[in-house]
Order: C-alpha cells, then structure tokens, then sequence
C-alpha cells in the first residue's frame, strides 16, 4: 500500500472501531503505538482520552513479559529493546481487567487466527482466555488492513484469537 491509501484506510478502520460498542461501551482501553506500515492508532488513543477513558500501552519487560501501563497525554515515553515507544508509566494494570484491547496483526483469518510479530508476547499475556467458550473480558479486537487477511492461519495450541477484526472494509 502507498503512505497515502495507508492513511486512508487506518482512518476507515479507526473510525469503525471508534463507532463500535467495544470502543463506546468500554472505558479500560488498551492499545498498541503504531509503526508506519501498521494501521494507525493515534485516533483511538486521542478519542479515548478526550472521552475520559483510561489508556494503557504495552510494556515489554526485559524478561519478556508485557504488562500494560496507564498513559496520559503527558506520559514520558522511551524507545524499547525493539524500537517500539512504551510509557514510563509506573501504573500497571492487571490484564484481566481491561476491558478492550486493540491488538496488532501481520496476517489474521476467517476464524480470528492471528499472526503477530513473531514473539509470542500477547499470547502469553492473554493465556487466561485460552478455551474460553465465553469471552467476557477482555475483549482481544484486532485491527488491520484488508489485504492482510490470508485463506487459513493453522492455530497453535497456545495461540489465543482475536474476538473481533476490524479493517477498511468492515
């Protein structure tokens, strides 16, 4: 995709979630801080906070763990091990109790599979809802761009779906 459809498309995605119930109904949200070539989560983040939602952004720990911590506007931020931005937020949260999180994806398919970045990390954050039959909180959404569902994704045992995608087309 161009920088341009890129942006066109992230605006489309955002705006869907942001209309969705999972985004006006929650007030515990989680997201990630986008890289160029991923759908871009700005929006999200600004709305929640104008509409007095909490934020968390992932932190990943040098042991491998990720935890998420609350942001605000005025958060300082620093560059990971990754060269992701994380806060320096010392509040974490438990993950069991947000309510959403918006969740990156390099591939997903029909059935919520997804493919992440290789290193297993909200997988294991979210292992607790492994074998949900109900999913009641949170609620994993993903989104990502329509070009990036493929055909089948295999699931691994550990792997743990997302409830919902959202992309340009939804």
């Amino acid at each position: 995709m161009s920088s341009a459809e890129r942006s066109r498309a992230s605006r489309r995605i955002t705006d869907y979630f942001l209309n969705s119930r999972y985004f006006l109904a929650n007030d515990t949200i989680a997201c990630y801080l986008s890289t160029w070539d991923e759908v871009d989560t700005s929006a999200i983040i600004q709305r929640a906070w104008s509409a007095k939602k909490r934020v968390f952004l992932p932190v990943i720990a040098a042991h491998g763990e990720m935890r998420f911590h609350e942001t605000l506007p005025d958060t300082e931020m620093a560059m990971n091990h990754f060269g992701l931005w994380q806060p320096l937020s010392v509040k974490p949260i438990d993950a069991s109790e947000l309510d959403v999180v918006v969740t990156p994806l390099v591939a997903f398919d029909s059935e919520r599979n997804r493919i992440g970045m290789g290193g297993g990390y909200f997988d294991r954050t979210f292992s607790f809802l492994g074998g949900r039959r109900h999913w009641l909180r949170p609620k994993l959404i993903g989104i990502a761009f329509g070009c990036q569902q493929v055909e089948k994704i295999p699931p691994n045992p550990w792997d743990i779906p997302v409830f919902r995608v959202f992309t340009e087309t939804n």
